[in-house]
């Protein structure tokens, strides 16, 4: 048996055309996802990038094990106590200690362990080949690695491959020589004028005039984006360089699965595609971040090519990125052990038949950019934000996400039953993870509040000695958001 997991930074499946997008971004991954199940409703249940993966390879959320943010306490596991062993549980239940035991030989091609300090990402990987530029590196720099590895161990049985490609992720850095195959395609229809003209007007890190967080995007260094977005041409500019980059993307996983067929084990080997978060395109009125706990952030795609298992199947079930890790090891063996700790739940069927059960809600959370936890269930999304990172979000924001999936009404005022309800699943939620803490933790903190008590989200930088907002405050007022600025200084008088 042969695992290999392709992991997308910052992949919006809303822009694959295996799900559904207008433009053909992605035929290599479609073609993959039509030999097997391809699942529409997989969410990160931390984001972005170090909670998420801490989360997908320790199998717990991140109010577990201590990771939601991406500096401070609260970028960092919680200490164990005297209750640790020789062996670290952290190492001891990861996902890849698991199909070590299950006599994988597992190996990672990535840096994201030294980009973020994060050593446990590396737990019970037997080979880590580090590209060494920190999520910067191209596909220039990661592709020769992985033809290096598959040219020397394609052929052996066993062995499970993680890949990380981060062109995905912003800013958009395709090769100005590879063209733009949708030059000639409009963007999509949910944009409207009104809808631009709203985006312009609106305020806060990464909206569309400020895509460089809090100043314009630095043009001379990446070409392919606008300096801001304010019409429909720079907005097309700007959706075109994502989906330029997902297109580039695909065509490097195409080299990969053509030396799986040359070695003759393409058809025996499992493909898994995924992300660990994806990217705001609009939704929240934000572009080219991960920054909510939304569906735009949240949901990853998840294509999962398993041999013997559904081909062409389509699963639309809730389910955690951290599902994946005990349905993988089911599918590797029924009577596997689970590790208790772990917070996933299995839907090997649905991998092996085409359905199967999922979720009936799933909780998701947000603390490096605001901090917010938020509830999917039916069609809704409802959203609690704790700390705004200088957005102008209310408090309980409720949004219809099949009517609405751009996130553009909040609708809690015409749904306070709804509100009700989803702040009735979040309070239960979280109960059982503070009971569960009590039980298994060294302590019983939620990190999430952590980050508050330290001072807020860390991309915010709501520290008064660090604040960006005054210059930004400035800037508002310069590109016609005078009432932005006007908000910001009544809500942030400490800071302004």
């Amino acid at each position: 048996m042969r695992i290999l997991y392709l992991d997308l930074d910052a992949l919006n499946p809303r822009h694959l055309s295996c799900y559904g997008y207008h433009r053909t971004t992605s035929p290599t991954i479609d073609a993959i996802a039509a030999e097997g199940v391809r699942c529409r409703n997989v969410y990160t249940c931390d984001a972005p990038c170090l909670p998420s993966r801490t989360a997908f390879y320790q199998g717990r959320f991140g109010i577990q094990t201590g990771v939601v943010g991406h500096g401070g306490t609260a970028a960092d596991l919680k200490r164990q106590g005297q209750e640790r062993g020789f062996r670290s549980v952290y190492e001891e239940t990861s996902f890849p200690r698991q199909l070590q035991k299950a006599g994988f030989h597992t190996a990672m091609i990535s840096p994201f362990g030294q980009r973020h300090a994060a050593h446990q990402f590396y737990a019970g990987f037997h080979e880590i080949h580090n590209t060494g530029q920190g999520g910067m590196e191209p596909v220039e720099v990661v592709q020769p690695v992985v033809e290096r590895w598959l040219q020397q161990h394609v052929a052996e049985d066993n062995w499970y491959l993680h890949v990380n490609f981060w062109d995905i992720h912003t800013p958009y850095r395709t090769p100005q020589d590879y063209g733009n195959p949708f030059e000639d395609e409009p963007v999509a229809m949910d944009f409207t004028d009104e809808r631009i003209e709203q985006h312009v007007a609106r305020y806060g890190p990464h909206s569309a005039q400020d895509l460089g967080m809090y100043t314009d995007n630095n043009v001379d260094k990446f070409p392919r984006l606008p300096l801001r977005i304010t019409d429909r041409a720079t907005l097309k500019q700007w959706i075109d360089g994502y989906d330029v980059a997902i297109h580039y993307v695909d065509a490097q996983i195409g080299k990969i699965v053509a030396r799986l067929k040359a070695a003759g084990v393409y058809d025996d080997t499992a493909i898994i595609i995924s992300a660990d978060h994806g990217e705001n395109q609009g939704e929240l009125g934000i572009y080219g971040e991960h920054a909510t706990a939304d569906v735009g952030t949240c949901r990853i795609p998840m294509v999962i090519k398993w041999p013997g298992g559904a081909k062409g199947a389509v699963d639309d079930r809730f389910h955690y990125n951290i599902d994946w890790a005990p349905t993988c090891m089911q599918l590797l063996d029924p009577t596997a052990s689970i590790p208790e700790l772990w917070d996933g739940q299995s839907y090997a069927a649905t991998v092996q038949t085409g359905s199967g059960g999922g979720r009936d809600e799933l909780v998701i959370s947000q603390c490096c950019h605001v901090c917010q936890r938020s509830v999917r269930f039916d069609r809704w999304l409802y959203v609690r934000t704790y700390a705004d990172g200088f957005h102008p979000f209310a408090q309980d924001m409720l949004f219809d996400v099949d009517a609405d999936p751009l996130e553009q009404h909040n609708v809690a005022a015409q749904n306070p039953d709804v509100v009700r309800e989803a702040a009735y699943r979040l309070m239960n939620w979280h109960d059982a993870q503070m009971q569960k803490m009590a039980i298994h933790c060294s302590d019983s903190v939620d990190p999430l509040w952590t980050v508050i008590r330290e001072g807020g989200p860390f991309h915010a930088l709501s520290d008064p000695d660090r604040s960006p907002l005054p210059k930004y405050l400035t800037r508002l007022e310069a590109t016609g958001r005078a009432a932005g600025a006007e908000e910001l200084r009544r809500r942030y008088p400490d800071l302004t």
